[in-house]
């Protein structure tokens, strides 16, 4: 049996093996997940809050923007607090100064330390025990203490207010980026009150027969007895020793493999003279509307950042009345997603036609029908979410039409489900064109096929969004969400990315197929084998058992083992911008897939290995050290691969036309400088700041006010502001390098059409 053909059965039995765990695991979460009882009751029997309260309750969360408004176990945005570990640490004072009062008639400053001991002891005692009693008719109740109910009721005045628009807290408003009135009906802000409340008794309510809570006893806060569990630090050095061995076996295996020369390059472009066809012409549009939205989000970001340091105002502007926060953001992580989305789908509608030499009937129909269904889907769910934030829906169409409150899937169901019919569309468009190329038995054959088996998933597992519904169980919400973020962003598109270039190069003759399909089919199975199961590192602390901890720590840390070869792949992709002279027309889709080597070992190795380990994410999930991660993986790898595509397709669609080198130049050293200096000189510091936070006072206190608006992070949040401008002139640079095309292109067609007026005059 040959290597290939091993490698090949060896990334069906990843991908079977893969997803029977995660499958595995989604069932004990659905099982084991934190239960929203029939109601939380006093010893009287009477309700505070019912399971109808909770559900709405999530519903209003869902409207305001969800995680795009502080975060609920660590997920979500970093201005605002975590709503779980804040509601926490206020019940805690709470209830330690009615217990002060009423034990030694002061409060619970007074006391003295083994007064305060003791005290504390008693609260660990009274909100950790689990009291879910199962009542004859399948009710679930659940009993709280007069004690805490009193505590709970004077943290419910401060969120009626907060959410409000009590002017007393005017102040913590602006600091939250909170616009006035954030939820203007008081039955709504009660409801809300009830699901904030159930997130932070599973995070401090102990799971039964254990000793840690629903959520692995995260937050960090020793005051109420949540600190890291013997799960947790174990299966953080299991994680570091797996990635030790997986390195030293990837080097073993780099350094016995043979390394086969290049072959010689062409003497000319082997693409020079291939003309598109029709609808590769009508693609173009995409890689346009692509940085369109690149540089919207760029607006987007500068002005969701500037609010961490002014709150409410835009440089004086009360522009939140106007555009919140929470809709800046959304539309700014969102936005991210759409603009990269739309170029490698450009890419994957370009490179179809090209392998197969194949166009088929109403294929260039098919491709601008789609165009304009994705510009639908994008403003047409940019506008629900801007309505429901605003309180202008109710709660049900708010679900269907505004923001769903899940970060990266904020769009409504309706837009959803039509964005998933047009990623249907794209794939029986690319379907289609590829049809031919699949068929034929070529050297190329097992890397189109695992292209086009990344086309399938792409095109499928966005559905898999659609598994949360109005009321599903947060738990169970954040996993379906990961599928989409970390599957279907993190996994599929990578391989699709990877099988796309291997073909490019092939197809200019810089390596050879045989070498691409080892390097591919090899790449695709340790990618996965670590990739998928990888996921579960998201949902340590989502209400999940300790399971998640342990599979999530060793495969994510296996995700991190390709990485750290990916040195050798980026000099081997500068080396091929030299390998013929003609390889000056590929220069910067070369250079933007070495930047995309870097930021993968950078953004993705280095930095997402920070927060990987369970003992590490529980101290620091969703500080800005998250920020960091995401900024570098994001935008570093996945961002820079969709300029070096839509590069690339572009040299194919402009033939022989002389581009502009200086604007793509300064395109790729200004947004990787900026991106650099908006990581390493604000976002990572910050994170840095906020972790000896966590440290020295409870994770409530690294997400306050003291914290986010002390004069130390204030400044370190100036200091993006030089990394953001430079990647905002390269943004630009781009965007004005699309123009000049454009208008090449425009000059050029009407050359020809009077070429031919005059040709037919002279006739």
């Amino acid at each position: 049996m040959s290597k290939q053909r091993l490698t090949a059965m060896a990334l069906l039995l990843v991908l079977i093996a893969s997803f029977t765990v995660l499958l595995s695991i989604g069932s004990e979460i659905y099982r084991e997940k934190p239960p929203i009882p029939t109601a939380y009751v006093d010893s009287q029997g009477q309700t505070l809050f019912s399971k109808d309260d909770i559900e709405q309750g999530q519903l209003v969360w869902r409207s305001m923007g969800g995680h795009q408004l502080g975060s609920i176990w660590g997920h979500g945005s970093y201005v605002a607090p975590d709503w779980t570990a804040d509601w926490l640490h206020k019940e805690a004072q709470a209830w330690l100064d009615i217990t002060a009062k009423q034990r030694f008639n002061k409060n619970f400053a007074q006391l003295d330390s083994q007064q305060q001991a003791g005290l504390e002891q008693a609260l660990r005692e009274d909100i950790r025990r689990n009291t879910v009693v199962q009542q004859a008719n399948g009710d679930t109740d659940i009993t709280l203490s007069a004690t805490r109910i009193a505590a709970i009721k004077q943290v419910e005045q401060h969120y009626l207010a907060l959410f409000g628009d009590d002017p007393k807290l005017s102040s913590l408003r602006e600091q939250y980026a909170m616009k006035e009135g954030t939820v203007p009906s008081l039955d709504r802000r009660e409801k809300l009150n009830a699901f904030l409340f159930w997130g932070a008794w599973a995070a401090v309510t102990e799971r039964p027969d254990t000793d840690y809570t629903y959520t692995n006893n995260w937050p960090f806060d020793p005051q109420i007895g949540n600190t890291p569990t013997s799960d947790n630090v174990v299966w953080s050095i299991l994680s570091i020793v797996t990635l030790i061995a997986g390195i030293g076996a990837l080097v073993w295996h780099h350094a016995s493999g043979k390394h086969e020369s290049l072959p010689k390059p062409a003497d000319q472009d082997p693409l020079f003279f291939t003309k598109p066809t029709k609808s590769q012409k009508a693609v173009g549009k995409y890689f346009v509307t692509a940085i369109g939205l690149f540089l919207l989000q760029i607006l987007l970001g500068g002005i969701t950042a500037h609010y961490a340091v002014e709150g409410q105002n835009f440089y004086g502007i009360p522009l939140s009345e106007i555009l919140p926060y929470s809709v800046t953001r959304t539309w700014h992580t969102q936005l991210a997603v759409f603009w990269i989305a739309t170029a490698w789908l450009g890419t994957g509608l370009y490179i179809a036609p090209a392998l197969s030499g194949h166009e088929p009937k109403f294929q260039r129909i098919g491709v601008n029908i789609l165009w304009v269904a994705l510009v639908i889907v994008v403003l047409g769910s940019m506008a629900g979410e801007w309505i429901g934030v605003q309180q202008y829906f109710d709660l049900d169409m708010n679900f269907l039409f505004g923001h769903q409150g899940y970060e990266y899937i904020d769009l409504g169901r309706v837009w959803q489900v039509l964005l998933l019919a047009g990623l249907l569309i794209w794939l029986a468009l690319v379907t289609a064109a590829m049809r031919p190329a699949l068929k034929v038995k070529g050297e190329m054959r097992p890397v189109i096929w695992v292209l086009y088996a990344s086309c399938v998933a792409i095109g499928l597992f966005y559905g898999a969004g659609l598994f949360m519904g109005k009321h599903t169980n947060l738990a169970i919400a954040e996993y379906w969400r990961w599928w989409v973020v970390h599957l279907w962003v993190e996994g599929f598109f990578e391989t699709f990315a990877t099988s796309v270039i291997a073909l490019m190069l092939v197809r200019l003759g810089l390596i050879r197929a045989r070498s691409a399909n080892a390097a591919v089919l090899f790449a695709t199975v340790i990618f996965l084998t670590g990739g998928l199961i990888g996921t579960l590192h998201h949902l340590y602390f989502t209400g999940t058992p300790t399971s998640v901890i342990a599979w999530g720590a060793i495969f994510s840390a296996l995700e991190v083992v390709p990485l750290a070869l990916i040195g050798f792949e980026a000099v081997e992709s500068y080396r091929l911008r030299a390998a013929s002279p003609w390889m000056i027309r590929y220069k910067w889709a070369i250079m933007f897939f070495v930047a995309t080597a870097f930021w993968n070992l950078v953004g993705a190795g280095v930095l997402g290995f920070l927060i990987n380990p369970p003992i590490a994410l529980y101290f620091i999930q969703g500080l800005n050290t998250t920020a960091t991660h995401a900024h570098a993986a994001f935008m570093g790898v996945y961002g820079m691969l969709g300029m070096g595509l839509m590069l690339f397709c572009l040299r194919g669609l402009t033939g022989q036309m002389q581009w502009n080198e200086k604007l793509l130049k300064g395109a790729f050293w200004t947004m990787n400088i900026g991106l650099a200096a908006m990581v390493f000189m604000s976002l990572l510091p910050v994170g840095i700041v906020q972790f000896f936070a966590v440290i020295d006072n409870g994770y409530w206190f690294a997400r306050s006010p003291e914290v986010i608006h002390s004069p130390l992070v204030e400044t370190l949040v100036w200091m993006r502001m030089p990394g953001d401008v430079l990647f905002g002139f390269g943004g630009l640079f781009m965007g004005y390098f699309l123009f000049d095309i454009i208008k090449k292109a425009i000059g050029k067609k009407k050359a020809a059409e009077l070429d031919n007026d005059q040709a037919s005059a002279n006739a």
